[in-house]
């Protein structure tokens, strides 16, 4: 055992990618563990090796021992970034496949997020900066949060979403520090995505008398705002059905000063939705008799979000569910057939129709 207390660990310097690609928001620490349990790893096979070879190693074996990039890569399996482990997202598992039509709306963010990763040479060369922030502004349920989430896993980004309510405190000085705490997380966790959904609630428009709490939060986001100027793959996102109560310092160059409107879905884009919710009509299986481009054109649909389509989808599946299962006298029920026969229906749709209701007024 002399001789294994004599072994010298001498770690090979990783690639130098290694850092951006696999450790996402490690902190200091969390790096330092890494190192830590990849030293141990080393020191694992070492021994093991070692307990294996009857022959006494000379001093030149034993310093040529060294940590190998395996050992790394075991390490980061069992170590979990610190900043990931505050209940925020990683890399969601949204991806382009799951959002119908918002074509022109994923041209600009592919240019505004994707463009700066993918190219950073060309966006240099031709003296362009990415936007400081991107905010989607358009009617509820129409997809502003799933752009949102696709784009960074388009990207291979992380994604750190809050919501601005959540962010709000009753006691003075708490709302200040948890928009402090979400941007160091989101540097810590570069690079990421940060998305503010429901950022009115977060920085309403202020009044020249007033300087309660609220005008402290929106001080304290513009202060964190301008400190990422010079920030490096950490990316500003927000969402608000409201952007007319928003102060408007929040909206200027260097902060959310790309505003994307994401409105309710014509037909065509109504079609491109339905299909996108059931997988091409095969989920939920639907009869001959059903038309999704038809279901897309009725005027029934008009003022209708992709949520509203969402549910219209299930509520004419429950209507199949609901024939599917009979009913006993006692209340208990027991399906009638196989599930290859669950199909949904025209007769399911129309009566959908009764029941689901444009979320968003005409007006």
């Amino acid at each position: 055992m002399a001789a294994v207390n004599r072994v010298l660990l001498k770690a090979r310097e990783p690639p130098q990618g290694l850092a951006q690609d696999f450790t996402p928001g490690l902190t200091g620490s969390g790096d330092q563990t890494v190192a830590d349990m990849s030293h141990q790893q080393g020191e694992l096979w070492a021994l093991l090796n070692l307990l294996k070879t009857t022959e006494t190693l000379s001093e030149p074996e034993l310093v040529s021992l060294s940590i190998l990039m395996l050992d790394f890569q075991e390490a980061l399996t069992r170590v979990q970034p610190s900043a990931k482990r505050e209940g925020f997202a990683t890399i969601p598992d949204v991806t382009w496949e799951n959002v119908g039509a918002l074509q022109e709306i994923r041209e600009e963010l592919t240019m505004a997020i994707l463009g700066p990763v993918r190219s950073p040479q060309q966006f240099k060369a031709l003296g362009l900066t990415a936007p400081s922030g991107v905010l989607l502004a358009g009617p509820p349920g129409c997809g502003k949060t799933l752009l949102a989430k696709a784009v960074a896993n388009e990207s291979g980004l992380n994604f750190i979403s809050v919501k601005g309510p959540e962010l709000l405190n009753m006691y003075v000085g708490e709302s200040e520090r948890a928009v402090r705490q979400v941007f160091q997380r989101g540097r810590n966790s570069a690079p990421c995505v940060i998305f503010f959904d429901e950022i009115d609630a977060l920085c309403p428009r202020r009044l020249g008398h007033d300087s309660g709490a609220s005008v402290r939060v929106v001080n304290q986001l513009l202060t964190e705002m301008d400190g990422l100027e010079g920030r490096q793959q950490v990316f500003i996102m927000a969402a608000t059905n409201r952007p007319d109560i928003i102060d408007p310092a929040v909206l200027r160059p260097g902060r959310l000063d790309k505003t994307l409107y994401v409105g309710l879905p014509g037909p065509a884009d109504r079609l491109s939705i339905l299909l996108t919710i059931t997988k091409g009509g095969s989920k939920p299986q639907l009869e001959p008799d059903v038309s999704l481009e038809d279901i897309a054109f009725d005027d029934r649909c008009n003022c209708f979000s992709g949520a509203d389509l969402t549910a219209l989808v299930r509520e004419a599946s429950i209507n199949t569910l609901k024939a599917h299962l009979k009913t006993s006298h006692h209340g208990a029920t027991y399906p009638v057939g196989s599930t290859a026969d669950i199909r949904v229906g025209k007769q399911n749709f129309e009566e959908a129709f009764k029941k689901i209701r444009p979320s968003v007024s005409k007006k």
